[in-house]
């Protein structure tokens, strides 16, 4: 406890004279052996540390990233223009009539920039408006050539860049993260041979079958039009109506109803094609129907 003055009672002295009194809260409680912390895992030459608690840094560069070098150059190099590509010499002062005078409606820049700020909108996601992306890669365990003809799941030592992006449903860009909420779950491989979306949600199910009803299921959904609320999951009644009216939905409400509702984060979550795919091998045979999922080594966990 801090000592009382008494020549003045406003101010307190400190009982601690050395290197901790600079900086109070700062001692840490773990232990000093840091047994606290997970047993660091040794990554095998040429492996990427997956192991909890490694120290070595993962690889992340891929073809991809490295592609992208050229649009990442900054606006140094660049002077600024109208729309119509004329330099701009002046972007903070408008013409006057003299030093004191009016602004004069002659001044195209001053009439495009305010013209600009009023029109620019950025509309926002009808759905999965906030999330969360990163660039990786995917590698098979063993060839797939077998069932199918795709070429980044036919060789266990390719790698194929992707880029994934997890997110809410329901909210818009500025709701919370811990809302109870289906997670988007998207995922693009780039391929040697094109592009390749698998689109999935932390569900192996969706609401509905019928993408008809896709846009009157959004409606129910989003927060009610008079209040704007509720603002990130679907706690009201135009929601439960559609539900009453649908019994198709009670499959995928049941599990939003669950902990896979409310994932911990991200990393503790599960993703899934949803929709069923048809695989064809080089043969020109269908050899099955298959869901896609994926699935951590970390267990899914929720806030609960």
């Amino acid at each position: 406890m801090s000592q009382h003055n008494e020549k003045n009672p406003h101010q307190h002295q400190s009982p601690l004279h050395d290197s901790s009194e600079a900086k109070p809260g700062m001692d840490s409680l773990a232990p000093e052996d840091g047994s606290h912390r997970p047993a660091a895992e040794p990554t095998p030459p040429g492996a990427q540390p997956t192991a909890p608690g490694s120290l070595k840094a993962p690889d992340t560069r891929n073809e991809k990233l490295n592609s992208l070098e050229d649009v990442r150059k900054g606006s140094e190099n660049y002077a600024l223009t109208t729309n119509q590509g004329v330099r701009i010499a002046d972007d903070q002062n408008s013409l006057r009539a003299g030093n004191r005078g009016p602004t004069l409606l002659e001044d195209f820049i001053l009439r495009e920039k305010i013209t600009h700020f009023d029109h620019e909108r950025i509309p926002e996601r009808i759905v999965h408006a906030r999330g969360s992306a990163a660039h990786g890669y995917f590698q098979p365990y063993k060839s797939l050539s077998d069932i199918t003809k795709a070429d980044f799941l036919s060789d266990p030592n390719k790698i194929t860049p992707v880029f994934v992006r997890f997110s809410t449903v329901q909210g818009g860009a500025g709701s919370a993260d811990t809302v109870r909420d289906i997670r988007g779950f998207a995922t693009k491989f780039y391929t040697e041979e094109g592009i390749f979306d698998l689109v999935g949600n932390n569900t192996p199910i969706f609401f509905i079958q019928d993408a008809h009803k896709f846009p009157d299921f959004v409606h129910a959904v989003k927060p009610e039009p008079h209040w704007a609320i509720p603002q990130g999951q679907s706690a009201h009644d135009t929601f439960w109506d559609y539900v009453s009216l649908q019994p198709e939905t009670l499959h995928n409400v049941m599990w939003a109803m669950s902990d896979r509702g409310i994932p911990r984060s991200y990393r503790t979550m599960e993703g899934f094609g949803i929709h069923t795919f048809r695989l064809i091998n080089a043969e020109g045979r269908q050899r099955l129907y298959v869901s896609t999922g994926n699935h951590w080594q970390v267990k899914p966990h929720s806030l609960g």
